[in-house]
This record gives C-alpha cells, structure tokens and sequence, in this order.
C-alpha cells in the first residue's frame, strides 16, 4: 500500500493538476541538473503568476483550500495589537472553523459591547438561525452571513440542530464601509460564488495559522473584504439580479395601462420588500416607482406621435393616468413642453428615452405607481 504522499506522485498529481508524464518515468531524474534547475525555476514562476491572479486560481483550485480549512480541524484565533499602535483601516479581531451541535451558541448583536466591528460567517452544513431587525432567515449549505455589530440582530443554533462554519470579523474604517455598503445592496444574507468561499477560507486559514505582523494581518483582512466586495459589486452578480428583476420589467411594460403598486411588483420578484428595492435599483438604476412612471411616459411619447388619431386624454388612461391633468402636469416636467405641443412639434423623432439610465425623473405621486 502506498501512503498519501506516494500515491499523489504515483498517480502524477502536481499543484497544477493531473501531468502528462509520470515522475517515475525518469523524465527529470535522467536530464542534467541544469535542466532540473530550470524546470523547478519556471514551476516557481508558475505558482507566482497564479498568486497573483488569486481569483482564477482559486476558481481553478475548486474547494481545496476550504478542505484545507476544514482538515486543519476546529480552531479560533483572537487577533489583537499591542497597545499604542496606530490604528489599520482593516483589521481581524477573529477567525476560525466551528462545528455547533449546543444551543449556547447565540450571539445577540445588541449585547456585543460598542465597539463596532463585523462577522462574515459562511455556511459549510447544517442549519443556523439569524433574526435580522424583524425579519427572521434559515442559514443553510453555502448561505453566508454578514453582519455589523452593535445592531439589532440575533444569530443562534436552535435546539436539535448542527451548524458547521467558518467566520472572520474585522473592524476598522475601511472594512466597516465596504461592509455596510455590501449589506445596503445584499442585505445580511446571500451566496457567493465557490471561488470566492475558497478565497475567503484561505484569508481564514492564513489568520489562523498566524499572520507574520500586524500589518500582514491587517493585509490580509483587506484582501477578504476585496474578495467579497468583487463577488457582490462585480459583472456576474450584476447580470444576476438583472435576470433576477426580468419577470418584474416584463410584468411593468405588458400593464402599464393598469395601477402597478409596488407591493405587487414584490411578490412577483419573490423578494422581501427592501431587498426587491435595493435590487431593483441596483438592476435598472431606478426606484421600482419611478422606473414606472418612466415607462409610462416612455409609452406616451410614443402613442402621441405614433397614433395622433387618439385624444390627450385617452393616451394619458393607456398609459396608466386616470387624471389627464396630472398626466400633463408629469409630462410637462419631463419633456419641457404639455402633451399637445409635444405632438405637433415631433419632439420624439430626437428623443430616445425620456430618461438616461440611472437618472431620476421626479418622485410621483404615492396613487400613480
């Protein structure tokens, strides 16, 4: 039997995957050393270059180091700088991989002293509980969790159950902005990318074992607030949560001659209210009710131009205003002129959109969406 080490060469296993050739073969053994040297020189600049395009190599690495993580066994580092020191934008106060069958475990975000700070913890298996403000979640396989404390909120393991993760908290400037602007936009719950999970417990497991000084500590706090900061604000997570407010857009634009209350469009999305807001203007770069006043408007544009057989008033009730006059009134702040003048004027020829992409029209009235 062959142990884990001789079996890895056996089977020609590298950091770079499965190799062509098997090392037993004599491939390197029977060159000259000069040819040995050169082949470990250019391994060497090989592993460099991957360092440092981390997020590729870790998508390249699958789940390793978070096997790493968790074969390293159950562990908690408390980080902390000698008195005097002056103070890092983003610094690690603990890190470590848990495994929670007790119902001790509860954290009360009120009852964590004043000091601010945050936790990222990532669901690896098992089930954990977090009541957020008034909102309660169910953290499952691959949830992570963030959070700043002190704030209303509360995480727990309820009784029966078993909760396994890994966690780092940080404090300083710079880590508690990139994190409250990551919870404005995700909210206290959402899933990251695998390659980012394996970033984040690589960060964990480099604190763990023992960050050379201060200053590489604090390095390497800012380098997992990075890496979640690029997972959350980064190309993919934005073509998601377009994909994610498609059905809504669809369901706006095939009634906008009907009443589109906000609540409405929620339930569609299948989102709480204030996550639905917050990814509704991070996808369309409007508030969900000013995104239809939009369309509205975009609609009658088009109908005062396209079908000027129609009267003012009836293309103001196709397009979602019950009050011709409010409809004028809208209308003329927008465009600058009434719907009438509008028309004769041929205005739409030179316009293509009322509004520019992430630009506000004005704030309707609370009936109109």
């Amino acid at each position: 039997m062959l142990g884990k080490e001789q079996q890895g060469k056996k089977d020609g296993h590298t950091p770079f995957g499965r190799m062509p050739f098997k090392p037993e073969s004599g491939f390197l053994s029977s060159r000259p050393l000069l040819v040995r040297r050169l082949f470990a020189f250019f391994e060497a600049r090989l592993c460099a270059y991957s360092r440092a395009r981390p997020e590729k190599d870790y998508a390249f690495r699958g789940n390793f180091v978070l096997r790493d993580l968790i074969a390293n066994g159950e562990s908690m580092r408390t980080v902390s700088l000698p008195r005097g020191r002056q103070r890092l934008h983003a610094m690690p106060t603990s890190t470590g991989y848990e495994v929670r069958e007790d119902v001790t475990y509860d954290w009360d975000g009120r009852k964590r002293g004043q000091t601010p700070f945050t936790v990222l913890q990532h669901t690896i298996g098992g089930t954990g509980r977090l009541r957020y403000e008034n909102r309660d979640y169910r953290l499952q396989t691959n949830d992570t969790l963030l959070v700043l404390v002190p704030h209303n909120h509360r995480y727990w393991l309820a009784r029966g159950e078993r909760w396994e993760y890994f966690w780092i908290s940080m404090n300083g400037e710079e880590a508690l902005r990139v994190h409250k602007s990551i919870l404005d936009v995700s909210g206290p719950v959402f899933r990251l990318q695998p390659a980012t999970i394996d970033h984040l417990a690589d960060c964990s497991l480099r604190l763990i074992k023992g960050a050379a000084s201060p200053g590489a500590a604090s390095a390497i706090a800012y380098e997992a607030a990075m890496a979640l900061y690029d997972d959350v604000f980064g190309s993919h997570a934005f073509a998601e949560k377009q994909s994610a407010m498609q059905p809504v857009i669809d369901h706006i634009n095939a009634n906008l001659d009907k009443a589109l209350p906000v609540g409405d469009l929620v339930q569609i999305s299948g989102l709480s209210r204030a996550h639905f807001s917050r990814c509704f203007a991070e996808s369309e770069g409007l508030p969900p009710a000013e995104f239809v006043l939009q369309q509205r408007l975009q609609r009658a544009a088009k109908l005062l131009t396209k079908a000027d057989f129609l009267p003012v008033k009836e293309v103001a009730i196709l397009c979602g205003f019950e009050d011709a006059n409010y409809f004028s009134k809208v209308f003329r702040r927008l465009y600058g002129t009434t719907p009438s003048q509008f028309r004769t004027t041929g205005m739409y020829a030179s316009l293509r959109t009322p509004a520019r992409r992430g630009a506000r029209v004005w704030t309707t009235r609370p009936d109109a969406a």
